[in-house]
């Protein structure tokens, strides 16, 4: 839980960020707010509609990708390279791997604790 929590701190100061045009377009990308900042330099306006829409949507999708990248780097530093959740998040085999290594330790200490309460229960006379 402590490793969960230092990663949500961790996340809430990332900050996706990409420029274009010449540093005219420039985006910032956060994990609450998504596009959280837009700058267009006027100068970037003379660019004709197309190309600035075009521009401007993929400056956005390269401050998304940073962050996205940096949440990576970051889950790796947290939960270790090995145990990263990002890396399953592409790998859908190893993602059903972990998830059936955690149901199986999910049900050992389940039964561990059954068997505890059991053995209270009996000590009890219930």
């Amino acid at each position: 839980m402590s490793r969960v929590q230092e990663m949500n701190e961790r996340l809430a100061d990332l900050v996706g960020q990409a420029e274009a045009a010449e540093g005219r377009i420039k985006a910032t990308y956060t994990m609450s707010g998504g596009l959280t900042g837009l700058e267009i330099d006027p100068r970037a306006l003379r660019m004709g509609s197309k190309d600035l829409a075009d521009t401007i949507r993929s400056t956005v999708q390269e401050a998304a990708q940073d962050l996205q990248r940096q949440v990576a780097e970051a889950m790796g530093e947290v939960f270790g390279e090995k145990d990263n959740p990002m890396k399953l998040a592409g790998d859908q085999d190893a993602a059903v791997a972990k998830a059936k290594e955690a149901q199986a330790a999910y049900d050992r200490t389940m039964k561990d604790v059954m068997g505890e309460l059991d053995a209270v229960r009996k000590r009890l006379g219930l």
